[in-house]
């Protein structure tokens, strides 16, 4: 994983030049800044976010089950929230206990559609709908 600091979004493809295997075209995934350090915290484990996997790491916001529908506005590009993340095959393997506290609740965090291509980058305003 490579971190960057800007990028763009595209409705047939997602975050382009995306290789992880946690979303399928048109899906962005999205990590919690306050769950991955609330759930590292509780195992006593300190890595940094990309070991997760995820495309985005956002702060400021918690996902719950309630978030399926809701979206996220980042940059130009508008997400829909679909589903959480189940399964997070390196973490899983990397850090066991880790991969496990983040299947508690949806701590693990959401796959979105997107639903407006767009330009993004670090310290855009998140929104959230």
């Amino acid at each position: 994983m490579e971190e960057l600091f800007a990028g763009d979004i595209t409705l047939a493809e997602g975050l382009l030049g995306d290789c992880s295997a946690l979303t399928a075209g048109g899906e962005v995934s999205v990590l919690s800044k306050e769950s991955w350090i609330k759930v590292c915290h509780e195992v006593n484990i300190e890595l940094p976010w990309l070991a997760h996997g995820a495309n985005l790491f956002i702060k400021g916001f918690e996902f719950l089950p309630t978030d399926i529908g809701r979206t996220i506005r980042i940059g130009e590009a508008l997400l829909e929230i679909d589903r959480a993340i189940e399964h997070l095959p390196a973490l899983a393997q990397q850090a066991p206990a880790l991969h496990e506290g983040l299947q508690l609740g949806w701590r693990g965090g959401v796959i979105c559609r997107v639903m407006r291509s767009g330009s993004i980058q670090t310290g855009d305003d998140v929104f959230i709908g």
